[in-house]
This record gives C-alpha cells, sequence and structure tokens, in this order.
C-alpha cells in the first residue's frame, strides 16, 4: 500500500495550523505536505514535526500574492527575478525541514499573453531553478493543474508536462501528479501512472465531483492503490482533499488501507 501524507493546508483545518502535525500524527499520516511554508519560521515547522516522528514531504515555491489570486509565477517574464529569489527562499526552508522535493506552480496565463513566451519564460525558469536545487540535493516538480479549479492555469495536462519536462532537459525536473486533476482534465489514470512512473515523484489525490475524500466520488481508488502497488512506486501520495463532513470523519478510507496492510504483512 502507498505511503499517504496529510497535506495541512486542507486537512484538520478545525485546528490551528501548528496544532495540525500532531493531529495528523494521531491520526495515523507518517508524512506531511502543505502550500506553503514561508508564514512560520522554519526553525518551529521543524520542531513539530521532529516532535511528531513526521517526514516533511513536500512544499511549493514561492507562487506570490496567494490571497489575491496569484497562483504560481513562473510563467511571467517580469517576475522573473521575484521567482528567482523565490528559489533560494526554498531551498532554505526545504533544508530546514528536511524535505527533498518541492513543486514550482505555473501559474496563471494572462488573457493577451503570448503562450510562446509563457512556455520560453516557465522552460527558462525551471533550468535555472532545477540546478539550483539539485546543488541542495532537492528534487523539482511541476504539477498540471485542471482548469475548472484555475481558469487560466497554464499547466494543465500531463503531455504538456512531459514536453516541458523534456525541453528542460534536466534530470532534475519531475512531474507531480495529481489523480483529481488529471481525472478532471484527461481521465486515462491508470496508463498514464503506468506509462509515466519513471518521471513521476510525488502523487496526489482526492475524489471526484466535490474534491472530497476517496470513496465520496466516481474515482476507483483501490483500484488504483493496488495498481501502484504493481507498478512498484514508492514515493509518497499527498492527501489533498477538502473533508465532507470533518477530517477525522472522513479518514474511514486511510483506515481501511491501514488495515489491508497489515493483514498483508
Amino acid at each position: 500500500m502507498p505511503k499517504f501524507a496529510a497535506n495541512l493546508s486542507m486537512l484538520f483545518t478545525e485546528l490551528e495550523f501548528l496544532e495540525r502535525f500532531a493531529a495528523a500524527a494521531a491520526a495515523g499520516f507518517e508524512g506531511v505536505e502543505y502550500l506553503f511554508p514561508y508564514d512560520f519560521p522554519a526553525g518551529d515547522l521543524a520542531a513539530r514535526l521532529k516532535e511528531q516522528g513526521l517526514t516533511q514531504v513536500l512544499h511549493n515555491l514561492p507562487a506570490g500574492d496567494w490571497g489575491a489570486g496569484e497562483r504560481g509565477i513562473a510563467v511571467l517574464p517580469e517576475r522573473t527575478e521575484e521567482f528567482r529569489a523565490g528559489v533560494e527562499q526554498a531551498i532554505a526552508y526545504a533544508t530546514a525541514l528536511g524535505c527533498r522535493q518541492v513543486n514550482c506552480l505555473a501559474g496563471i496565463a494572462p488573457p493577451e499573453a503570448d503562450p510562446a513566451e509563457l512556455e520560453a519564460t516557465f522552460v527558462a525558469n525551471l533550468a535555472y531553478a532545477a540546478e539550483k536545487l539539485d546543488a541542495a540535493g532537492i528534487k523539482l516538480l511541476i504539477e498540471p493543474i485542471n482548469t475548472r479549479d484555475i481558469p487560466g492555469f497554464f499547466l494543465n495536462r500531463t503531455r504538456q508536462a512531459l514536453d516541458i519536462i523534456a525541453k528542460v532537459g534536466s534530470p532534475n525536473l519531475f512531474l507531480q501528479y495529481d489523480i483529481y486533476h488529471m481525472q478532471i482534465m484527461e481521465g486515462d489514470l491508470a496508463p498514464t501512472l503506468s506509462a509515466h512512473l519513471d518521471r513521476i515523484a510525488h502523487i496526489q489525490l482526492a475524489d471526484t465531483p466535490g474534491r472530497h475524500e476517496p470513496g465520496s466520488g466516481e474515482i476507483n481508488y483501490p483500484f488504483l492503490f493496488a495498481h501502484l502497488d504493481g507498478l512498484g512506486y514508492r514515493g509518497w501520495i499527498g492527501c489533498e482533499y477538502k473533508p465532507a463532513a470533518g477530517t477525522e470523519a472522513g479518514l474511514g478510507w486511510l483506515r481501511s488501507a491501514m488495515a489491508q496492510t497489515a493483514a498483508a504483512a
């Protein structure tokens, strides 16, 4: 059975952020991820991880003004210097937290922008970040996101992400495959995972419709978990979903998966 990481930006939101680490550990999670660490001193976050015996699995590069609706700046030509400063900040945090991979959110394409210029900027920024992160022992990931939840998001399909990875040409650039986003955009989940597992460094999940916990929608998660086991996937799966009726109430799927793992051991 895959390893599951609690996404603390979406789970246990009944609690203050720093209290969510203990709640995740108590629920049986061994790893955590979240959107951004930058609002807290790295030492405070590292202490919570150590206290609870948790692995910091993932966080994102700085992504602009999130509260104002920005969802990444990596495709924006006029924000290159800001992007590069964000790479340095991400390296400092990831190093302090023992986090071995960070995700780069591409951003929303401005309506009148030239797609070719946006892609060229994205490729150049990724090449810079991949080299800097590689020197620090940290993987760089990019994530296609559905355009229903984030209209205009530049990177929105698996093939597009793989083409950009090829253009960058760095061995330190990988795909973050979010099952929820890709079910909405393209489906064909199991064959895609089979075909591209060598470039997938991290997986995230939620069910659809609703972006709630596994078992609440149309995706056959027991099948996908067994499929990933059969493929030999050894990475983490980030649980980036919105609980339908409270975090604890929606963890039945996790308890069932853990019970199956224990029975097979």
